[in-house]
């Protein structure tokens, strides 16, 4: 028996994040043989000092082990720190998290993190139960519509080319290259997406910009030209409604172009940038070293000069009445995803969410944090992104890790030690709507880094010459994506579907990741894949908020449960070498089978590579 798991109901009564004035129940399991005269729950909220709460004796656990137990609650939101003190003939003696929720006699060991939001936090409900589906817009479909005002300087390139990647095919002009996909392209494939039981698309960068990939927006208030038109976006957005699909639209708010109408290095816009004049209505939001050359740039890069986005004026034309959050609401998106979030203030996210629940409260709010997001330290203090002041959601890279790891090198109490480090830390609320994805245009491509070789450490050579798989590995990476995406979609939050990903689509890095839809070379098994997978999670109610039950985890296999009020799904997977019986309970043997293996006297066996799913 253990001392204490905070990851397990029998000691901890909400295994989660909870409410301000929710209490959760806490429990300890105390040797009789030590004597205990009394216990205390030791918690401090972050920055603040310790308090200490009596627990009383609750009866006995068999012969030799003594119950503890006290109901803890917060009134006010924020991160709590907590273990355990106990008073015996010998001294204090101290329970303490040694590593995977596990409480045990440690002075070393590590306090447990309580994570309390506020009551009143709520998350959109369109996305739960829901399958995201990203896009990178210029290499998705083209319509074939004529666009108007597209610079000259611009490099257009044959669809289902190698994206340029080496300096010599640049001519100086990095990321110039572009192959015409647009808004009209995605609206004409928005039956295509529908089919994969898509319930949201998220699109990279859409606002005018001078590289293919529009980090460095020119202007918040203009589609790029070679996308179409601010009329073509609303004409996005009807359409996709009509078919139940939202639009999340990327904000890219730390930085800008330094070729933009609020910087205008270069003079091509018509209008007063810093770098032109002091004077300017722009030039406080830019830092200045040594004007007007020297300037603070996100991560060195001169190209794209950081904001200040504590400026007051910044903040109103960005989150003001008339500023471009409500514009592009207005025009029918869904919400938006905000690059590097990390690096953005709080007063700038306080603002952010005032503005767009303002304008339509069921509008997500979905963060760039690499990282678990409720205990992030950035701008040297601890953020609070997910405590009902700021975000929705978060893009949930811990996951990601934990699936592709899982699944490329085994390690199931790995897996499910990640997985149980979020959902012990993450509010119900935000944990339905994380944005689970296994591969974006950040990284690469899932079945590249599943079947491929490792690229970190290489450059754009080396990546280049890796960056097609064998025959046997291409074989192999399909199967590896079969079982990724099984975990990916089945696991708390909304899958999120790297546009490509599930016709096949290779890629190392940036900007080999970003290649062409390979409308005219899909991989149909794979296709077919995610179509039945999207069946699937449309018709599982456990998807939508479901708990999280790990089952088994041992060996390189993986069982665990989504557990709603009507219903409950399974899955099993076994990625080792070997056969292996899961035992799963006898009350899943009349349970329906999605695939071959099935529950026989509370046992599933598994081939090795195999994997199943069961509901009931």
């Amino acid at each position: 028996m253990k001392i204490f798991d905070s990851r397990k109901t029998e000691y901890k009564s909400i295994v989660s994040a909870v409410a301000t004035e929710e209490a959760v129940k806490l429990r300890i399991v105390v040797p009789r043989s030590l004597g205990c005269t009394g216990a205390s729950l030791a918690v401090y909220k972050d920055g603040e000092e310790t308090v200490y709460y009596g627990m009383f004796w609750a009866g006995m656990c068999g012969d030799d082990n003594e119950y503890w137990e006290l109901h803890f609650s917060a009134t006010t939101s924020g991160l709590y720190f907590y273990h355990f003190e106990l008073d015996t003939p010998w001294g204090k003696s101290f329970i303490k998290n040694v590593g995977n929720g596990c409480g045990d006699f440690s002075i070393d060991g590590s306090d447990f993190q309580q994570t309390v939001y506020d009551k009143n936090f709520q998350t959109p409900d369109f996305l739960k139960g829901g399958i995201i589906y990203q896009i990178f817009p210029d290499r998705f479909y083209c319509s074939g519509k004529k666009k108007n005002n597209v610079p000259a300087t611009r490099v257009m390139r044959e669809w289902g080319d190698e994206p340029f990647w080496h300096e010599s095919q640049m001519n100086g002009l990095w990321n110039n290259d572009y192959f015409g996909g647009d808004l009209k392209g995605i609206e004409e494939k928005l039956d295509y997406i529908k089919e994969l039981g898509v319930s949201c698309i998220y699109l990279n960068p859409i606002f005018e910009a001078n590289s293919n990939h529009r980090y460095d927006t020119a202007d918040y208030e203009k589609i790029d030209p070679l996308l179409g038109t601010e009329n073509d976006l609303k004409s996005l957005c009807k359409t996709a409604e009509e078919k139940g699909i939202g639009i999340i639209l990327d904000g890219v708010f730390s930085h800008t172009g330094c070729d933009s109408k609020y910087f205008n290095l270069y003079g091509n816009y018509n209008s007063v940038g810093a770098y032109n004049s002091k004077e300017s209505p722009y030039f406080d939001w830019y830092k200045f070293i040594d004007y007007p050359n020297e300037y603070q740039s996100w991560w060195g890069i001169k190209l794209l000069p950081e904001i200040i986005e504590e400026n007051e004026s910044y903040r109103d034309y960005i989150c003001g009445e008339n500023g471009v959050l409500r514009k592009w609401l207005c025009c029918g998106i869904s919400g938006w995803r905000l690059d590097v979030a990390d690096e953005l203030p709080d007063i700038f996210l306080d603002d952010l969410r005032k503005a767009v629940k303002a304008e339509n409260e069921n509008a997500i709010i979905i963060g760039e944090v690499w990282e678990d997001a409720t205990n992030k330290f950035a701008y040297g203090e601890r953020r609070r992104y997910l405590l009902g002041e700021q975000l929705d959601s978060v893009m949930n890279y811990p996951f990601a890790d934990a699936v592709l790891n899982f699944v490329k090198y085994g390690g199931a109490e790995g897996f499910f030690n990640a997985v149980m480090g979020i959902v012990e830390n993450y509010p119900p609320c935000v944990l339905n709507v994380l944005m689970n994805h296994i591969g974006t245009h950040d990284t690469e491509r899932a079945i590249t880094r599943l079947a491929g070789e490792n690229a970190d450490g290489y450059g754009r050579d080396w990546q280049h010459e890796h960056n097609v798989l064998s025959a046997a590995n291409y074989k192999k990476g399909i199967s590896m994506m079969k079982m990724a995406s099984l975990i990916q979609y089945t696991l708390p939050g909304v899958p999120s579907l790297y546009y490509g990903d599930e016709v096949g689509l290779q890629g190392m890095k940036d900007p080999f990741n970003r290649a062409c839809f390979p409308w005219n070379d899909i991989d149909e098994e794979l296709h077919k894949w995610y179509k039945r997978l999207g069946e699937i999670r449309n018709g599982c109610k456990a998807f939508v908020n479901g708990s999280f039950v790990p089952v088994f985890s041992g060996y390189n296999v993986i069982a665990y449960k989504r557990v709603a009020d009507d219903n409950q799904v399974l899955v099993a997977v076994n990625n080792s070498s070997e056969m292996f019986d899961v035992y799963v309970g006898t009350e899943w043997d009349n349970s329906y089978n999605l695939f071959t293996p099935v529950s026989k006297d509370g046992y599933i066996r598994l081939s090795p590579k195999e994997f199943t799913l069961l509901t009931k």
